[in-house]
């Protein structure tokens, strides 16, 4: 063998197509500081912007509240593309694996406790919605030796359930929309109740089928 290329060694000498160079720069590119991390640090910093905004002149100037909506749905973006940024070009990192999760609740949580305490949402919806997503967490910690609960679609839909419901509480809606967005948050809490029922029946069912392939292993 020779080591010329195949263009100077009677190849064809056809480039590569544009799509692998994309993919082959994106898997080599996989670093802390690829898109999807920034992305995923954007809205980590929009947290305490966002907070700042909704709780600006006592938490009720319909200005500060559109803005702080601006924030928030700048936020909801970010989580919908670093995502898939991420998992189309190969760009999953130990950082945005622990990272994106954390952003995510932390700018719900925060919009959620921040709605709670100004009086908008009663405090029972903030603690159902924070105290699924904290049981589900750890309850993913507790059958990860056995294996990764995915996403289900019920979940997707929660969670736009939820965003779209706490986007609207944090708008200064009045009229109809104010009662839209009660039957909006209405449908959130009753999928995040549902969702998260299901969570536990799979986590259940994936630690036995884990614990019977380790006692047949013996």
């Amino acid at each position: 063998m020779t080591g010329a290329p195949a263009s100077a060694a009677g190849g064809t000498g056809r480039r590569p197509a544009p799509g692998a160079k994309l993919g082959a720069a994106a898997v080599n590119q996989a670093s802390l500081w690829n898109i999807a991390n920034i992305l995923t640090m954007i809205r980590l910093v929009l947290v305490p912007g966002f907070v700042m905004l909704l709780l600006a002149d006592g938490g009720y100037d319909p200005v500060w509240r559109a803005l702080a909506w601006a924030a928030f749905a700048v936020a909801m973006i970010t989580d919908i593309f670093d995502g898939h940024l991420a998992r189309t070009y190969n760009l999953v990192t130990d950082f945005g694996k622990i990272a994106d999760p954390i952003a995510d609740k932390a700018i719900m949580g925060s919009a959620l406790v921040c709605l709670s305490w100004l009086g908008d949402l009663p405090w029972w919806v903030t603690g159902v919605i924070l105290g699924r997503e904290l049981g589900i967490t750890l309850l993913r910690f507790w059958v990860i030796r056995y294996g990764v609960i995915p996403a289900s679609r019920g979940g997707k839909l929660k969670t736009l359930a939820q965003g779209t419901a706490v986007g609207m509480y944090v708008l200064a809606l009045t009229g109809p929309l104010a009662t839209l967005r009660f039957w909006v948050m209405a449908v959130a809490v009753v999928l995040t109740v549902v969702t998260g029922l299901d969570y536990i029946r799979e986590a259940v069912v994936l630690r036995r089928k884990g614990l019977a392939a380790e006692r047949a292993a013996r």
